[in-house]
């Protein structure tokens, strides 16, 4: 999508969706002690859908629809609008890669980067990559278009990792050591340029919009990712019209649009669903303990810690509560009544994540209607599909003169 109606429209129409179910997605699940909407048909719904399939439906369109479609009419109408090929996307023609330029990329983010390669347009401009780790995209650039290439990184071994590989490989990219949300960082930012980022987390690529736009920067091939990494508590919107719409969103419903998977194996998968019940579990012998069935949040944890025992993580956790445990829980009791709950809370999920798409898309058209209301023409596309990677939403950005 490219025209201003256009881009108002699709805002519009997503913040209508979101605004209209707010009671379906903005909830914590884990809080939730039964179904937390009064609406039999979905219970009904939910209810009689086997455990095993609820995983394949979460992360199927077409299951989705098939099976809660008629209770979500307008989201669904949204999702097809949302999921349609775009005719303007068009990839240029790419060198094939030799095999020595790949080392030590993983296939999937080689196929990240060809895709987003191939959307970048031939150009004059110098080019910069923002938030470049150790630069696999600009020194790929540099190569397949025989350009020179800045690549902006504030880790500094990431910088002379990179380096080494550019100079290994007589690639003309050069490392800028530097923190992009500090004047430092944004200094390497010049109206003649064109800009890079494939999957900018959260305030890294909200800095370089704002940043991008006060410098005037002649190009912007943006892919944005991990909305919640900001620093203020609510989502502070960057358009006038998301500044203008009724939703506000909190840290947790901005990860509601990051949460899909497509690239977890299955031991991840596994340690993942452990996690829930083991959290769950915890939060019920709490609950039996204080009398306080309100839910305590946990901070995050590595999932080595769900390859353990039950009772180690349980006793972590009161540990961070200051919750004094027991001498001999009856770890198995409070481990089925987690069981129990997860099956609720997956049944609660499937209904949450079936907005998470709309409401990255509607984070996204925040940005495109912020470059356009500056004076950018903007085009918004999937340069690849879902399955190589769920941010897989292109901002491009031309300042017109």
């Amino acid at each position: 999508m490219t025209n201003s109606g256009t881009l108002q429209q699709a805002f519009a129409a997503c913040s209508a969706v979101l605004q209209q179910n707010r009671q379906y997605w903005q909830l914590v699940p884990f809080a939730c002690q039964q179904l937390p909407w009064d609406n039999p048909a979905l219970a009904e719904k939910l209810l009689a859908l086997p455990e095993r399939d609820l995983a394949c439906i979460d992360q199927d369109p077409a299951l989705q629809q098939q099976h809660l479609g008629e209770l979500f009419c307008d989201l669904f109408q949204l999702k097809y609008h949302l999921n349609a090929p775009e005719s303007t996307l068009i990839a240029h023609e790419l060198k094939p890669v030799p095999f020595w330029l790949t080392n030590g990329i993983g296939g999937r983010k080689m196929a990240q980067i060809t895709a987003f390669s191939s959307q970048i347009p031939q150009s004059d401009l110098p080019l910069l990559e923002w938030c470049a780790g150790k630069g696999h995209l600009g020194r790929l650039l540099a190569w397949q278009f025989q350009r020179p290439v800045t690549s902006v990184e504030w880790q500094q071994q990431l910088c002379a990792d990179g380096s080494a590989l550019a100079s290994q490989f007589n690639i003309p990219q050069r490392f800028v050591h530097a923190d992009v949300l500090t004047p430092q960082g944004s200094a390497v930012l010049a109206p003649q340029q064109q800009v890079v980022a494939l999957h900018a987390c959260g305030q890294l690529h909200i800095e370089l919009l704002r940043q991008a736009v006060s410098k005037g920067c002649q190009q912007l091939h943006l892919v944005p990712c991990c909305y919640h990494l900001i620093p203020d508590e609510q989502y502070q919107p960057l358009s006038a019209l998301a500044q203008q719409a009724d939703l506000a969103l909190s840290h947790h419903d901005l990860k509601l649009a990051v949460q899909g998977q497509v690239t977890a194996g299955v031991r991840i998968e596994k340690l993942r669903h452990t996690e829930v019940k083991w959290r769950l579990a915890y939060q019920a012998l709490g609950a039996a303990l204080t009398g306080d069935n309100n839910y305590q949040p946990l901070s995050s944890v590595g999932k080595h810690w769900f390859s353990g025992d039950f009772a180690d993580f349980a006793r972590w956790a009161a540990d961070q509560h200051q919750l004094p445990l027991p001498a001999a829980p009856d770890w198995q009791h409070y481990l089925t009544m987690g069981a129990e709950h997860a099956a609720l809370v997956t049944r609660i999920e499937l209904v949450r994540h079936l907005f998470r798409r709309p409401l990255e898309r509607w984070l996204v058209l925040d940005r495109a209607l912020y470059l356009q209301q500056h004076g950018y023409q903007v085009q918004l596309n999937a340069f690849c599909d879902y399955q190589v990677t769920p941010r897989n939403l292109l901002l491009q950005a031309v300042r017109q003169n």
